[in-house]
Formats: structure tokens, C-alpha cells, sequence
């Protein structure tokens, strides 16, 4: 890992106890003319202006870290739209509008504020073997193409996320690994506790940790909601603990619950809601907090204005998050009383996720 970079990552930490990372790509563009269906990869070259404009509003709400344009930039998902040979272009082109962005940010008294990028690298949106046709090889290839021209661009470091299966995460981490750039890996706990193939917090660690590869952080993003987030890094933070070790916790929930609204996804979150999950989401563990899918500038506005003047606390309770944040699951809350077996979540919570996880990051 390049040292000069993870010093940078670690600096901003140390100096700033808690960083705070962006919010929404995709259902932000859908705003401004992103249609459903479109890859918004090719904005970074159709309409740069736009993207650019984005990322400046999240660094001037308060970002410490912002994500690229990116999320679907492998050759698989650049497939789905005829564009897989694309991969360097697009990605490239998505770092470097990032990079102006956070290189313009200001601290508001004449000097510039450390804002760092970081690459997204979302799923390949295919199921890896032994249970898909895809080989985790030919998935490495692919995030390690990606990982290559993001670090071409620009980013500060690499970030792998929406992740479910331990086939992808060894791939993803496999890719991006050998750039000299930190590595970030967050899963979607969005199935009673668990990631859609069936890995809780515990396991995402143990799969992590079987590498052999050194990360920067591990976490959570996505989901169904900003309890379950905030109930996945407490499970984290809980199986670090036990394992003996204390790994940066990475935070980026949902804004509240999708709902389809005069043909649009709907995220029900409020500013307060999420400036809320914020503190309690700190509390819990984690040390870098965003949010995903309908998170808005505004949104995380009210974040940074939430965690600058937040006194940190003890590990919230269960029934605290619940009528702050919203219900969490019967599967996350087995894995909170010590239980990670799948009978202790079987009884019927939020478990068998209230809506469809989006394909793309929001």
C-alpha cells in the first residue's frame, strides 16, 4: 500500500476524528435529466458539466470524500449498454471530474480544504462461480481494469462497494489490489441481517481478513434503510472486537425507504433523519459516514452540521435506533444478542428486504 496515501486517509482522521463522505449519484442525476435505464457513466463524457456540478455541491455541504461517477464502470456493466470497451475512457474521465472538484474545495477562509476521491467500483451485476458462470478470475480482470484507469484519473484511493458475495469481494479487493492505493470495501446488508448471499457483518470480516490483502476500511452501504446501517456497524464493530482486531468502520446509508411516487423511486428520508443516523452511526463505530441511494447535498448539509457538533456516546441500544431511525431486523438484531445463526433470524422482522435493492448505486 502506498504509505504517502494511507498517511493522507489516516491525517484527515486523526485531525478530524470523523469524516464525511457523500451522498446519492444516480438518483441525483435522475433530477437533472438522467433517464431510468441510462448509464450514468456517460455523462462523464456527454455531460461533464453536470457531474462536476455535483460533486462541487457535496464538498461544498461539508465532504470530506467524494465518490466518482463510476459505480457501474466495469466492462460487464459497461456491456449491458454496448460500451464494454469503454472501461478506460469512462472511468478515467470520472476521476478527473472528481479530482477538479475536490481540488477547488475551500475551507471558507481563503485556503484549501483536504477533500479526498475516492474511485466507486460497484458490482459486476453477475453471479460469480461456483453458484454463477462468471469465474472469479475474469471478475478480478475486470475491477482490476477499472482500478487501473480510476488510479490513471486521479482518486486518492479505492473504493468497492454494494458488495454481497465472498467470491466478489475476494475479486474486487483481488483487482484493485497492487495500485499503491488504499482499498475500501463496503456489503449491502439488505437480507434480514445479512447481504443478499447470505454473508453477515461477522463473515464479510472473516472473508476480508482471509485474504491476505490490506484494506483501508470495511463497512456497510446501500441496504434497506439507515437502522439496519447503523445495526450492521455495530456488528461489525462487535466482530472486530472479538476477533481482536479494530478496523476503520465505513457508514453510507440509504436516505429512509424507497418508495415509487408519480412514476420516480421516492428515498422518505429527511435532513433530520439522516443528520440523526449520523450521531447514532458514529456511536456505533463508524468513522466514516455518508449516505447512499437519495441522499441529496441538503442531506448531507445537515450530516456535517450533525456530526461537528456531536458528543460522541456509547453504542446506541437497539430500541433507540428503532424509534429514531426506523425498524431493524430480526436477523440484525439476533447478530446484535451474540446469535449469527440463521435460525435466530428466522423469524419474520424486516427480514426478506421491504423493497428491491437498486442496481446501481443511488
Amino acid at each position: 500500500m502506498n504509505a504517502r496515501m494511507n498517511d493522507r486517509l489516516t491525517r484527515l482522521l486523526d485531525e478530524r476524528g470523523t469524516l464525511l463522505a457523500d451522498g446519492a449519484i444516480g438518483t441525483n442525476l435522475f433530477a437533472v435529466g438522467l433517464e431510468t435505464g441510462d448509464s450514468p457513466e456517460f455523462w462523464n463524457i456527454d455531460h461533464p458539466e453536470r457531474i462536476e456540478a455535483l460533486h462541487r455541491s457535496f464538498v461544498e455541504a461539508g465532504s470530506d470524500i467524494i465518490l466518482t461517477n463510476s459505480f457501474g464502470g466495469t466492462r460487464f456493466r459497461l456491456a449491458l449498454h454496448d460500451s464494454d470497451q469503454r472501461v478506460a475512457e469512462l472511468n478515467e474521465a470520472a476521476a478527473r471530474l472528481a479530482r477538479r472538484a475536490a481540488d477547488a474545495a475551500s475551507d471558507g477562509a481563503g485556503g484549501r480544504r483536504d477533500v479526498l476521491v475516492a474511485g466507486s467500483m460497484g458490482p459486476t451485476g453477475e453471479i460469480l462461480e461456483p453458484n454463477g458462470t462468471v469465474s472469479v478470475a475474469a471478475a478480478r480482470e475486470a475491477f482490476a481494469e477499472q482500478a487501473a484507469a480510476l488510479a490513471r484519473g486521479g482518486v486518492d484511493l479505492l473504493w468497492l462497494e454494494t458488495l454481497s458475495s465472498a467470491e466478489e469481494i475476494e475479486a474486487a479487493i483481488g483487482g484493485a489490489a497492487g495500485l499503491g492505493l488504499p482499498i475500501v470495501c463496503t456489503v449491502s446488508i439488505d437480507t434480514n441481517g445479512r447481504t443478499m448471499m447470505g454473508l453477515t457483518p461477522a463473515d464479510t470480516l472473516g472473508v476480508i481478513g482471509g485474504l491476505g490483502i490490506e484494506i483501508a476500511a470495511v463497512g456497510s452501504n446501500c441496504g434497506v434503510g439507515a437502522a439496519e446501517v447503523v445495526a450492521a456497524i455495530a456488528n461489525l464493530a462487535g466482530a472486530a472486537a472479538a476477533a481482536n482486531t479494530a478496523p476503520i468502520l465505513v457508514a453510507k446509508a440509504n436516505c429512509g425507504i424507497p418508495t415509487w411516487q408519480q412514476g420516480r423511486i421516492v428515498y422518505d428520508g429527511t435532513p433530520e433523519l439522516m443528520a440523526d443516523y449520523a450521531g447514532l452511526v458514529s456511536d456505533a463505530g463508524a468513522r466514516i459516514v455518508g449516505g447512499c441511494c437519495g441522499t441529496t447535498p441538503t442531506h448531507v448539509a445537515a450530516m456535517r452540521t450533525a456530526l461537528d457538533a456531536h458528543d460522541p456516546g456509547p453504542t446506541p441500544e437497539v430500541e433507540t435506533v428503532v424509534t429514531r431511525l426506523g425498524e431493524i431486523s430480526q436477523g440484525a438484531r439476533a447478530q446484535l444478542a451474540g446469535d449469527l445463526s440463521l435460525a435466530g433470524g428466522s423469524a419474520s422482522g424486516r427480514g426478506e428486504r421491504s423493497s428491491r435493492r437498486r442496481s446501481r448505486r443511488g
